[in-house]
């Protein structure tokens, strides 16, 4: 029988947490959870511990929450625990030398795409806003760069014509987990995991998705406003103004052709706003009012009507 691996994890959101769930149900032994402090969010500013946080406590495991690991102290109350390897999924801390050196085998990052193209922040949304056709899961050795690490093992994940932000990352938490546990399970037996450098071709970077990119600029064409849609659902959400108000757009399809000037809405028809784009036009499905529900087009425009003709942005 194999010698058990002592094995702790770094990671915050519900893309971390789905790993964490994995590695736990295949039987490791996680004896320490290093995550972010949970944020204040909705109306009260309650502090809401992160999804790892919330796992590992209902595990029984012990966390820690350090604020940042850029200082020796910082670094004093993680390395006196023992550990064999570290597996980070979305921690949200960058690890400083000390600590990628400090377990036996070193830290092995769940990254959401097939490295090296999207290095970064955001390899989901990137991708989907590219129009890539497929993307993944690398498991990699880190480094002290930015996901530059060598490579242990890659799946690849479809991304479905009208995949949004959300269901990509599901599937890709899914892959991950499965992906992580194979690879845990390969270093408990064989107490090494062979890894390749990444190639210098084929770079990629994932920048930090910024609030102002949630504008539509509809002198864009209507292909590349659907893929950034799509890519900020759910969040930050895509946005334009109807009558100087925030409008949100959360579904809407490609429709080709000539429509007018780019931001006017060119029809309504059943289900559906056309809004003319730079080139073709959007099927508006979806809309949301700042402070109201997400509405189908069908019920937003009877408490709203829109005419045609009605300008959109600027």
């Amino acid at each position: 029988m194999a010698e058990a691996l002592r094995v702790g994890f770094a990671g915050t959101p519900p893309f971390a947490a789905a790993a964490l769930q994995a590695v736990l149900d295949a039987g490791f032994d996680v004896g320490l959870v290093l995550t972010r402090p949970g944020a204040p969010k909705g109306r009260g500013l309650k502090v809401v511990p992160t999804a790892v946080m919330t796992l590992a406590q209902d595990r029984g495991i012990a966390v820690l929450q350090p604020p940042r690991l850029k200082e020796e102290a910082d670094c004093a109350a993680l390395i006196g625990h023992a550990l064999d390897v570290l597996v980070v999924a979305a921690y949200g801390l960058i690890l400083p030398p000390r600590i990628l050196a400090w377990p036996r085998y070193g830290c092995l990052n769940i990254h959401a795409s097939l490295l090296p193209r999207w290095r970064g922040a955001a390899p989901i949304q990137r991708a989907l806003e590219a129009g890539d056709a497929q993307t993944g899961v690398s498991i990699m050795q880190m480094d002290a760069g930015l996901d530059t690490g060598p490579v242990i093992m890659k799946h690849v994940v479809a991304i479905a014509p009208r995949e949004n932000a959300a269901s990509l990352h599901d599937k890709l938490a899914l892959a991950g987990a499965r992906a992580i546990v194979t690879v845990l399970g390969r270093l408990r037996a064989e107490r090494r995991l062979e890894a390749c450098p990444q190639p210098a071709e084929g770079v990629t970077y994932a920048a930090k998705i910024e609030r102002a990119e949630a504008i539509i600029d509809w002198s864009d064409s209507a292909v590349a406003i659907d893929r950034r849609i799509r890519a900020f659902n759910p969040a930050p959400g895509a946005q334009t103004t109807l009558a100087g108000e925030v409008l949100k757009i959360w579904d809407a399809e490609p429709v080709a052709g000539r429509f007018g000037t780019a931001g006017t809405i060119a029809r309504a028809e059943a289900g559906a706003i056309i809004v003319a784009c730079g080139s073709g036009a959007l099927a508006v499905r979806e809309l949301q009012r700042a402070g109201a529900r997400r509405l189908p087009v069908g019920a937003f425009v009877v408490g709203h009507p829109i005419a045609p003709g009605t300008r959109l942005g600027g």
